[in-house]
């Protein structure tokens, strides 16, 4: 499944999503969910006490939950039992919460938002900045962070066109590149939580900053250009044809 990890806002509430390309729909952390609608302190311990009994009823909507590895407070991936926008509205009917209506026209607008962003990709950072805003990020960090998403979408389109796969391929060469410049694999490296990963990002783009400046030095003329990554591999493409 091609995946795209997002963290949404209800309210001042954080609710971990993923978006399918392939089926093209939204899946729901059930927990953060639950944990909204409930207002309880542990909403996996409410969650889990909820799931027996949806079971021991015969309720399907157990048995046709998927699980997805989503980030945890403590940086780290585990997996957390998700539901696609038609079960989690199923769910929230069993759930007794003065929050179920509006929780509702939230999950309608997540959905015309991607709708409306499939139609006009800018919208897609329009978002992205109100929502790291939301998280408390600052402009700076935003706007690092959304230049790093557009360079790594960049490098992965150009994988993929040249018939690269997502997964196994993609993460060798994105080791191939973290050690080019850090004399270490990630897994060597082997940064623990965001904070390190942070660090780690930020030498990385210093390393590539001061590497682009000496060979312009060496060039006499900047490199930065329309003539992209993309364009480049295309030019190479058409000259080796000929």
């Amino acid at each position: 499944m091609t995946k795209k990890e997002a963290i949404k806002i209800f309210g001042e509430k954080k609710v971990r999503t993923v978006w399918n390309d392939e089926t093209e729909e939204w899946f729901f952390s059930i927990v953060d969910v639950v944990s909204i609608l409930t207002e309880s302190v542990d909403g996996r311990k409410y969650w889990n006490k909820f799931k027996q009994r949806l079971k021991a009823e015969g309720s399907e909507l157990v048995t046709n939950c998927h699980q997805l590895k989503l980030p945890s407070t403590d940086g780290k991936y585990y997996k957390t039992d998700v539901a696609t926008t038609e079960q989690l509205f199923r769910l929230i009917q069993s759930i007794p919460s003065p929050k179920a209506e509006p929780f509702k026209l939230w999950m309608a607008q997540v959905a015309k938002e991607r709708l409306d962003e499939m139609q006009d990709p800018e919208l897609t950072i329009d978002r992205a900045m109100r929502e790291y805003k939301a998280l408390g990020y600052s402009d700076n960090w935003i706007n690092q962070r959304l230049k790093s998403i557009e360079i790594r979408k960049d490098l992965t389109d150009e994988w993929k066109r040249h018939g690269l796969q997502e997964g196994i391929q993609f993460a060798t060469l994105t080791d191939i590149i973290y050690q080019t410049w850090a004399g270490k694999t990630s897994k060597e490296k082997n940064p623990q939580h965001l904070e390190e990963h942070e660090v780690i990002a930020k030498q990385g783009g210093k390393a590539a900053e001061a590497a682009r400046k000496q060979l312009e030095s060496d060039l006499g003329h900047s490199v930065i250009s329309p003539l992209n990554a993309r364009t480049g591999l295309r030019l190479k493409d058409k000259n080796d044809k000929e």
